[in-house]
């Protein structure tokens, strides 16, 4: 009975686990003055979904933004491919399906103004599960709320699943990383070694010759 108890609580530990780590996406705010550079990176697995929306915070409410507040925004990969591009925009987006793991890079270059001004950036990044689009789910399929919960639950094991095998791989890499780098180290503290007593026998060897020479020994 215990058993089954704790069994039970652990699965429950899970799921809500999950539930918590797909809902944990925030938008991003920040200041971006005129002239300067904002970059934001995000991990992303290969052939994961990747969606970005991004705009200028009017704070002046029924008045237009002014022409000064503009941004170019570029999204590339770790490898430096370009994946979105939008030149002197006030607001805009981006989605793509990611073929290259790594460090994804979305940066904001404020236009240069005079008198320089500052402005407030809001940005929306979602990747993997919480990039999908749930309520055209919902519509295409003709699924009830506790259907879609389910779906949701699916894809967020499936995505921790695949993001299990991600770091399994990178923590692989970084092994083999460390081998070669470990065995170049102990090839270069025998080399050092070497050059160090050839150096020193060349220094006793000038030393034994001059005193030779002088007759002191």
């Amino acid at each position: 009975m215990n058993t089954q108890l704790q069994r039970r609580s652990f699965f429950l530990v899970v799921v809500v686990s999950i539930l918590l780590l797909w809902k944990r996406v925030e938008s991003i705010r920040f200041d971006l003055e005129s002239g300067h550079t904002k970059c934001i990176s995000e991990d992303i697995n290969t052939n994961s979904m990747t969606v970005g929306n991004y705009k200028i915070v009017n704070h002046n409410e029924g008045h237009p933004l002014p022409d000064s507040h503009q941004v170019t925004v570029r999204v590339t990969s770790a490898y430096g491919n370009n994946y979105h591009s939008s030149d002197n925009v006030k607001e805009g987006h981006f989605g793509f399906q990611a073929v290259e793991a790594g460090d994804y890079m979305a940066c904001f270059f404020a236009t240069a103004s005079k008198p320089s001004t500052t402005m407030t950036v809001d940005f929306d990044w979602k990747s993997g599960v919480a990039a999908k689009d749930w309520s055209n789910v919902a519509k295409k399929d003709s699924v009830d709320l506790m259907e879609i919960e389910l779906k949701k639950l699916v894809d967020a094991v499936q995505s921790i699943h695949e993001e299990i095998f991600y770091l399994r791989a990178r923590e692989h890499e970084m092994q083999n990383l460390n081998k070669s780098t470990n065995s170049k180290m102990t090839l270069l503290s025998f080399l050092s070694l070497f050059i160090s007593m050839s150096v020193a026998g060349l220094q006793f060897w000038h030393l034994k010759s001059f005193f030779q020479k002088k007759k002191l020994i």
